[in-house]
């Protein structure tokens, strides 16, 4: 029992020693920050960064959009006569025609044939005509003297009028035939480009069948979908540059607006005459811009404008040489300068470049020579 005890006693006094130990090494919470801002010394920059402010500069002012390149107007060229065979075809997708010019060809005997038959009526029917004329005119001569009776000089006069009217006939089937002729022979409604061939030699085709399309003239149009809060800003007349890819681009003038407005996308229809263009085709896609001018515009460098979360930043540099974060919102943009709306004064100092390196709050020594 005495044994215990004593053992007991010896690690309660070890226990006690190494506890002074500690406490002799380690100081309290406030001598220990004393010693380590003592070893740091002052706040360090954390960045070297040229400053820059607002300058104004001279911008376009440009609406940007997006639409097809389609055509005109379309004309449809189509078959009006009915059950004929093509015998031959002259123009191939993308051939510049002229109004008149012959594009394809029916064949014809049956018509002519027909129609020499409808010449002939109609000699028939004149010949006979003029025989119940002469008739006519005789019993009338008689009338007047009582030598005819009255319900046989009525007959003759009927018998001219009969005779008129099948002639009138006549001539109307011959007419009808001359114009089936005509329709053998399809020509260009107007000048312009084929876009569409569907004509075949020796095909049967019917009567409404769609052989070719043409874009008249060859004018192109850019049909732009701009963003309704923009449309007050168009007017006929303006001028619209269109970027067809590879560097190339084509001039426009825009013709007119659309009267209405797509309730879904909530953008409106801007229609605008393209230039003659190699490179422009109907059908396809392109965006392009329409001018509106130059305004004056407070403007920084690319450089200084930070994107973050969907945002843009400035990192704006304070009296005490410590940066600010300061939201703006950016506008028009020329070359390497952004226009800025709203955010800054004109005597704000922001860091020219380099902001993605800092943070809000850092610390920063300004360096000559930030310029503009």
């Amino acid at each position: 029992m005495i044994k215990t005890s004593r053992k007991l006693a010896l690690v309660a006094a070890t226990a006690l020693a190494g506890a002074a130990f500690v406490a002799v090494l380690s100081p309290a919470d406030g001598a220990s920050s004393a010693v380590t801002d003592a070893t740091r010394g002052p706040g360090q920059p954390a960045l070297a960064v040229a400053v820059t402010t607002l300058s104004q500069l001279t911008i376009p002012t440009r609406i940007a959009a997006s639409g097809n390149i389609q055509p005109w107007q379309e004309a449809s060229i189509g078959a009006e006569a009915n059950g004929l065979r093509l015998v031959e075809v002259r123009v191939n997708v993308g051939d510049r025609v002229r109004r008149g010019q012959l594009l394809a060809r029916f064949a014809a005997e049956t018509i002519e044939a027909e129609l020499a038959q409808a010449r002939a009526a109609l000699a028939e029917a004149e010949v006979m005509l003029a025989e119940a004329a002469g008739n006519a005119r005789r019993a009338r001569l008689l009338a007047e003297s009582g030598a005819m009776a009255a319900q046989q000089i009525e007959q003759q006069i009927s018998a001219e009028r009969a005779a008129a009217a099948r002639v009138e006939a006549a001539r109307a089937v011959l007419a009808t035939q001359s114009l089936r002729l005509a329709q053998t022979r399809i020509v260009a409604p107007d000048d312009g480009i084929v876009s569409l061939r569907a004509a075949t030699v020796g095909a049967v085709a019917p009567a409404g069948q769609e052989l070719f399309r043409l874009i008249r003239g060859g004018r192109l149009e850019w049909r732009a979908e701009v963003a309704g809060r923009d449309l007050d800003h168009l007017r006929p007349g303006q001028q619209v540059t269109i970027a067809l890819g590879e560097n190339k681009s084509v001039r426009g003038e825009l013709r007119m607006l659309a009267p209405a407005i797509d309730p879904q996308t909530r953008n409106g229809m801007a229609y605008v005459d393209l230039a003659p263009h190699p490179g422009a085709r109907a059908g396809m896609f392109a965006r392009g811009e329409f001018d509106l001018g130059e305004s004056p515009a407070e403007t920084l460098p690319q450089g200084a404008i930070l994107l973050r979360e969907g945002f843009s930043y400035v990192m704006r540099v304070g009296d005490d040489s410590r940066v600010m974060q300061t939201r703006v919102t950016p506008g028009r943009r020329s070359g390497e300068r952004i226009e800025i709306l709203h955010g800054l004064e004109a005597q704000d100092r922001v860091v020219a470049a380099g902001v993605a390196f800092l943070g809000d709050g850092d610390l920063v020594h300004v360096t000559a020579g930030g310029g503009q």
